[in-house]
């Protein structure tokens, strides 16, 4: 028989995520301050859903209790659990709460849980909380955490028994607890709303802090849960459609890095000054084994390199912050839709080959001329695709291993497809299916790559060594194979009577400076059907694809 306190515990987290889910891109839309580090209701989704899985592996021993654990391995279990699922500030910050309210509970054996030790418990996760930030600002999830406990502290006296005797029961004790942490929210509420009076980057933006509403919406999850019904009705918070973003100290820094580091004799005072030498939004938390690491910078890999062997860094997530205020924007002027199993990512270069992308419905990473993207960037771009599964298409052979190492770092499920290419990777592209995991996708993918040949034209930036042609000439390519040069029409038109023999389409893309037009291209056709686009790509006169 499970132990009925991890049972209440999972059923409270459970109902807890489950409001939060429910409510995640009001949360996201709403995040402005510090700065938008990864969108707040995914970040704590993310915390809460860590806390829910390790909840189940304790719970997959139907044997188990409380004391058969150790109370605390439990805390240290489930806190550590909640640290490395924590994503940006507010999930690190919730995670401390989570910790600090773990450790009040374990830390009374015996004891029933009852509206006294939930007081105690919500007062020592607000003051780990705070403790965990260098310059903790009012108006945020802190200010609400803290005025939950302050009230529940204030009610304790005028309540007629807030201790549990001999006429305790299990349904008693959740009507308990569930009534004082709804007068709890009251208080929470009326903090969320005098956010903005007491921060003044919350008041010209025109909207409440994420985080704290986030925090109230998680409680009324838990009283939901206790009593088995809906919960206490949290209002709703708008954000305005297009919303100013106030300059905060975290604007120079692209970047919100995300890792954790494991060890023996670790200090979060060690590494707080070299971090900041290289970024702001510091927060490390943890303890002598495990730190969570967050900072906003403009060099991810630095910041990991500070903790060196025999530390070992893990868990690492990188987030762009300039592409999240951007699609923050796009959210609340267009409401995108959401939802997907599964989305993918391509590395290109140029307006139209975006177009082309996007119109798959698969987001891209602008990898410059050079079609080159860092580890990081890629992690970047992983972790904007708006589903838990990723699929990349590096498009180019020396992206490949870039690609691998940041599916490995990801927190995400990623799968990456060799595509060698633009042109082979919108082929690709084109089976993708939203409903799909990234495993199937990519299999469809590498499907229709198989049966894909592609062709390219450019200008020679230099002369050949072989005297086969002078810098500024075409030159032409099927499958990676130089095959002819001359003038831009002759290189083509070999490109288009390779890749004709047996294709039932050719698709040809247009560079960013082609000198033979749309028009022009076009009608070189020759019995088969032949589709011009524009892609605006560097480097690449003509991109071409046969299917």
């Amino acid at each position: 028989m499970q132990d009925p306190s991890l049972v209440r515990f999972r059923k409270v987290v459970v109902g807890a995520l489950a409001h939060l889910e429910s409510r995640r891109e009001e949360i996201n839309d709403l995040n402005v301050f510090p700065v938008a580090d990864g969108d707040t209701g995914d970040n704590m989704a993310l915390t809460l859903r860590a806390v829910l899985d390790e909840m189940d592996r304790l719970l997959a021993d139907p044997d188990q209790s409380i004391d058969q654990i150790g109370r605390d391995a439990l805390t240290e279990s489930l806190a550590r659990a909640a640290l490395l699922g924590a994503r940006g500030n507010s999930g690190v910050i919730l995670s401390q709460l989570i910790r600090g309210a773990a450790e009040e509970l374990v830390s009374r054996p015996g004891e029933l849980v009852d509206p006294i030790m939930i007081g105690a418990a919500m007062a020592r996760a607000a003051q780990r909380a705070y403790d965990s930030v260098r310059q903790p600002a009012e108006g945020t999830m802190l200010t609400v955490m803290r005025e939950m406990a302050q009230r529940i502290a204030l009610e304790l006296p005028n309540m007629a028994n807030p201790r549990l005797g001999h006429e305790w029961n299990a349904k008693l004790q959740d009507a308990m607890i569930a009534d004082v942490l709804e007068r709890a929210l009251l208080a929470g509420e009326e903090a969320v709303r005098r956010g903005p009076e007491l921060l003044p980057v919350l008041k010209e933006a025109g909207v409440v802090d994420a985080g704290g509403h986030a925090v109230t919406i998680l409680f009324a999850g838990v009283v939901a849960a206790l009593r088995g019904t809906e919960g206490p009705e949290i209002p709703r918070h708008a954000a305005a459609v297009r919303v100013t973003h106030p300059e905060h100290e975290s604007s120079t820094f692209r970047y919100c890095t995300n890792f954790a580091v494991t060890g023996t004799g670790l200090d979060a005072n060690d590494h707080v000054a070299r971090l900041e030498a290289i970024g702001d939004s510091v927060l490390v938390v943890g303890d002598a084994a495990t730190l969570k690491v967050h900072v906003h910078t403009d060099d991810p890999e630095t910041a990991t390199r500070l903790f060196a062997p025999p530390h070992v860094v893990s868990h690492l997530d990188v987030a762009d912050m300039h592409l999240q205020v951007a699609e923050r924007e796009a959210r609340l002027s267009a409401a995108a839709g959401q939802g997907a199993r599964s989305g993918a990512l391509a590395v290109v270069a140029g307006a139209g080959m975006v177009a082309l992308y996007e119109g798959l419905g698969v987001r891209t990473l602008d990898g410059g001329q050079t079609l080159n993207p860092s580890t990081y960037e890629l992690l970047a771009g992983i972790h904007q695709v708006p589903a838990e599964e990723v699929v990349v298409l590096p498009n180019s052979s020396n992206v490949f291993m870039a690609a691998e190492r940041a599916a490995d770092l990801s927190d995400k499920v990623v799968h990456v497809v060799e595509s060698r290419s633009q042109q082979a990777g919108l082929a690709a592209a084109i089976a993708l299916v939203p409903d799909r995991s990234a495993e199937e996708n990519a299999g469809a993918m590498r499907d229709a790559l198989a049966g894909v040949r592609t062709g390219a034209v450019a200008r020679a930036g230099r002369e050949d060594a072989r005297g086969r042609f002078a810098e500024g000439d075409a030159i032409a390519f099927v499958d990676d194979v130089l095959v002819a040069w001359g003038s831009p029409r002759a290189a083509l038109g070999h490109v288009l009577e390779a890749l004709d023999e047996g294709a039932e389409l050719i698709t040809c893309i247009l560079g960013a400076d082609a000198p033979l037009d749309a028009d022009a291209v076009a009608a070189m056709a020759n019995g088969v059907e032949l589709e011009v686009q524009d892609g605006g790509q560097p480097a690449y006169w003509y991109l071409l694809t046969a299917e």
